[in-house]
């Protein structure tokens, strides 16, 4: 028995993402949610929702007991790149890719 949660177009770049990803891997949800509230990155706010919200979906749907969940998968993939043009000097114009990510996360029951 699993729940996920998914955040799709998340205006973050998932190569900023991972790095907290990587930070939870295999954590029991509450180790988890300490580090994302107290690591100092763009993407910890995104993630510390996606966590909550991971959780509630573990609680009402699948009614699993949150005090033995623990972050089983966690990704960040590559999402669709917005592209942006600024303008320069003599005519001149430079691409700026804002760029975007689908972010899921996959809690799981402690056997």
């Amino acid at each position: 028995m699993e729940a996920r949660a998914t955040l799709s177009y998340a205006r973050i770049s998932s190569r900023k993402a991972k790095i907290v990803l990587d930070l939870i891997r295999n954590k029991p949800v509450g180790e988890a949610m300490g580090i994302i509230k107290n690591t100092p990155k763009a993407a910890s706010e995104l993630l510390e929702k996606l966590l909550a919200s991971a959780i509630a979906n573990a609680e009402n749907n699948h009614h699993m007991d949150v005090n033995s969940l623990y972050v089983a998968e966690c990704f960040a993939n590559q999402g669709p790149t917005l592209k942006r043009i600024r303008p320069r000097a003599q005519g001149r114009a430079f691409r700026i890719r804002k760029r975007t990510s689908h972010i899921t996360l996959v809690l799981k029951e402690k056997e």
